[in-house]
């Protein structure tokens, strides 16, 4: 871990916690407001679903767990301490080394390979090159693509693209993983391979998981699943 970024709280039984948490962007028409104090929980090792309708606010809240964002009211806490107060450096240290996220779109940058994608990240966290080759070629590895190490993104399908964004998201072991409609790009078939693979990756390394998804049949396979309601979070019944 980096410049002991992460924080004390290695074993913190919850990982991420939103204490009423409040977001309101400001338009020509007057202020937005997405998060209305919002509050949740996900523990270690934990896959929790998150499933809105769109321009509901999972975005946002994604971005302000994730500490891209800073809320205007409440707290985020990682690993049991508070981030919303926190500096700029610091915010940015826990982000680097205790939060993994996973877009839509897989954002890989299309001038490096497969392998150096996830390289790359740990060469940001302080892993030397040799170290993180080697960690890289070893997750490839068990997500079945040593044989596309090489290639480019372009190169590579788009399940085979989203699967080098997960090592990628993981390969710092983080403690949150935060997906975004991770296999909403994705046909069917793909993604439930995709989903099985960040499950499988979840619950063997221990993480904590808040999968954001339009896709009822994959969140109903999570652990609990919680929606939006006039800005604030609830669970979702059947």
């Amino acid at each position: 871990m980096s410049e002991g970024a992460a924080a004390d709280g290695g074993d913190h039984p919850t990982v991420l916690e939103l204490q009423a948490v409040a977001r309101t962007y400001k338009t020509a028409a007057g202020g937005l407001t997405v998060l209305n104090g919002a509050s949740l929980s996900v523990g270690r090792g934990e896959l929790v679903g998150l499933v809105a309708p769109s321009g509901a606010g999972k975005s946002t809240l994604l971005h302000v767990a994730g500490l891209l964002e800073r809320p205007d009211g409440g707290d985020v806490l990682l690993e049991g301490r508070g981030c919303t107060a926190l500096a700029d450096r610091p915010r940015t240290l826990l982000r680097r080394s205790r939060i993994g996220f996973v877009y839509q779109f897989h954002h890989l940058l299309p001038e490096f390979s497969a392998l150096e994608n996830v390289v790359l990240p740990q060469m940001i966290a302080g892993r030397t090159k040799g170290e993180a080759k080697r960690a890289a070629a070893a997750l490839l590895d068990r997500v079945g693509l040593t044989a596309r190490a090489s290639h480019r993104p372009a190169r590579l399908s788009g399940g085979e693209q989203q699967r080098v964004a997960i090592a990628r998201a993981v390969v710092n072991r983080p403690a949150l993983l935060l997906a975004d409609e991770p296999t909403g790009n994705l046909d069917p078939a793909t993604s439930e391979t995709v989903f099985d693979l960040l499950v499988q990756l979840v619950r063997e390394e221990g993480m904590a998981a808040l999968i954001a998804t339009h896709n009822l049949a994959l969140a109903q396979r999570m652990d609990r699943v919680l929606t939006f309601e006039d800005g604030h979070i609830r669970a979702m019944t059947d």
